[in-house]
């Protein structure tokens, strides 16, 4: 049996295409109503509205319920990884990390937090292009699947995750897989910002293209190889969600870009926009290291208030030209 943790949109698509085999699944919910409701209606209307649940996913409320799965998923948000992990009873061998973000104060990756909460686990990282409601509906899907534990822990996931349309690709690099995650959330606001001021899609490419460059300079310089970048977890994760009001990242920048304040457009919101966490801490982070963010700078300060959509906007077309590639000024 494989366990679920954290029963918002992307767990609850995870625990739907895991279970379309009719394997059985584990998936833990925080809110004892919503466990009430899997049960009894095999919906999730809170997260994952017009989905009928597998047969073969339980839902439960408690964590030591999850002490016999083989393997658990962890995909509750990023904030909060570090207290769920903490709360397990005996936690399994392989966790597999699926939230997406850097932890707030520390500045930690997510497995940098989880190794340290639960520290006799090996570490996976599940990451991609992936919208919640396409992967529910069985539409293929391809992910990046980062072992910690190298090809051992590889070949114990795969076939626990792989399905007819939910294939993983192997990779050893960590830290490239949980950084292309991280940064694509906060470019994917600055690509709704575009869109809510009506910049064009000329202008859109090129912000997901020197964004791209952003994430190449952090991540190489945080140890993660270019060609995990330019895969399913950096450059396909990108293109994804900077392309589609599904995204809750883009649609929190185009709100940004329509005008509405932070505090308004993230106000009452089911589901968690990762980038908004994340994008003050991997600005200090690239401040801390001197690397040249600019995207990610202006997404944190729009957020932080200071400044608005269409200045951040003319900050960016206003910076001094350059050579395309390299360090050249």
């Amino acid at each position: 049996m494989i366990g679920v943790i954290g029963a918002g949109a992307w767990g609850t698509a995870l625990a739907q295409v895991l279970a379309s085999d009719g394997s059985a699944v584990r998936l833990w919910a925080r809110e004892p109503e919503l466990v009430a409701e899997i049960a009894a209606r095999r919906t999730n209307s809170l997260f994952l509205p017009g989905a009928v649940l597998a047969p073969g996913i339980t839902p439960t409320g408690d964590l030591a319920d999850l002490a016999d799965c083989a393997a658990l998923l962890v995909v509750v948000p990023a904030q909060f990884l570090a207290g769920v992990v903490a709360g397990l009873p005996a936690p399994p061998r392989d966790l597999v990390l699926c939230a997406k973000g850097i932890e707030a104060g520390s500045g930690r990756l997510m497995a940098e937090v989880a190794a340290a909460a639960a520290p006799g686990a090996e570490i996976a990282v599940l990451s991609g292009p992936t919208f919640a409601h396409e992967v529910a509906a069985g539409l293929p899907t391809a992910v990046t699947l980062a072992c910690g534990g190298g090809e051992a822990q590889w070949h114990r996931l795969a076939p626990l995750v792989s399905r007819r349309t939910l294939r993983p690709y192997y990779s050893d690099d960590v830290i490239g897989a949980e950084i292309g995650g991280a940064i694509k959330n906060v470019l994917a606001i600055a690509c709704g910002v575009v869109e809510g001021l009506g910049l064009g899609q000329n202008a859109r490419a090129a912000l997901i293209a020197r964004g791209y460059a952003e994430m190449l300079r952090f991540g190489q310089a945080k140890g993660a190889r270019a060609e995990t970048l330019a895969g399913l977890c950096g450059l396909g994760d990108l293109v994804l969600t900077c392309s589609s009001s599904s995204s809750r990242n883009f649609s929190l920048g185009q709100a940004l870009g329509e005008g509405m304040s932070a505090a308004a457009a993230l106000a009452g919101k089911t589901s968690v926009a990762e980038g908004a966490a994340t994008a003050p801490v991997l600005a200090a982070l690239a401040a801390q290291a001197g690397l040249a963010m600019p995207i990610v700078t202006a997404v944190d300060r729009l957020l932080a208030g200071e400044l608005t959509a269409a200045e951040a906007a003319a900050a960016l077309l206003a910076r001094p030209l350059r050579a395309e590639q390299g360090d050249a000024p």
